[in-house]
């Protein structure tokens, strides 16, 4: 009678399956995270979006104060009128020598210019891809100074995301690749999840 209950309790036990839950954290995050950064050293100057808010591709997000390189641009612009009026001189008087050296200030000072010029086009900051903004919210930081490469916005896209499970060390064991399973989360305990 014991030989035959403990076959009987062996072949339940090899053939028998059920549930086996792990309990962990779990966070919903886009597959791909893309960061907007400071360009450039400067200050705030207008936030139109912040964090769970819905961007188009191209939408402005925000805007660098820009005064300053629109000064430095008008300087270069009547630096480089002065230099144009300096070379009409110095070839009315043949002066070759004069001539060379105010075409390479006219050069540096053009150089000059198109740097500024790329500067002011970074100074809005806009939406790569249609997404939420995960991260970023400029609005109380209006005028507050940022530093080039700083991270202002995190922007995932609407279409693409994970669920990133942080299992214990203790049930880590028992998941393999490839596993299939069902998530339930804490706030939607009616609905479940394959994965």
């Amino acid at each position: 009678l014991y030989g035959l209950i403990a076959l009987a309790s062996l072949t339940f036990l090899s053939i028998a399956t059920g549930d086996y839950r792990i309990t962990a954290q779990a966070r919903l995050e886009g597959s791909v995270k893309r960061v907007i950064t400071a360009p450039l050293d400067g200050f705030v100057a207008s936030s139109e979006y912040r964090a769970g808010d819905i961007v188009q591709s191209g939408d402005l997000l925000a805007r660098l104060d820009d005064r300053e390189l629109r000064l430095e641009q008008l300087h270069l612009n009547s630096q480089r009128e002065q230099l144009d009026i300096e070379h009409r001189a110095a070839m009315t008087n043949h002066d070759r020598s004069a001539t060379a050296i105010v075409m390479a200030r006219k050069q540096q000072t053009g150089a000059q210019l198109t740097l500024i010029e790329e500067q002011l086009l970074r100074t809005q900051l806009t939406a790569p891809f249609d997404g939420i903004v995960v991260s970023g919210d400029l609005s109380q930081r209006i005028g507050s100074p940022v530093e080039n490469g700083q991270v202002l916005f995190e922007i995932a896209p609407l279409n693409n995301y994970r669920v990133v499970l942080e299992v214990d060390e203790r049930d880590i064991g028992d998941i393999v690749k490839k596993q299939r399973g069902v998530l339930t989360l804490t706030s939607l305990p009616d609905s479940t999840l394959v994965f």
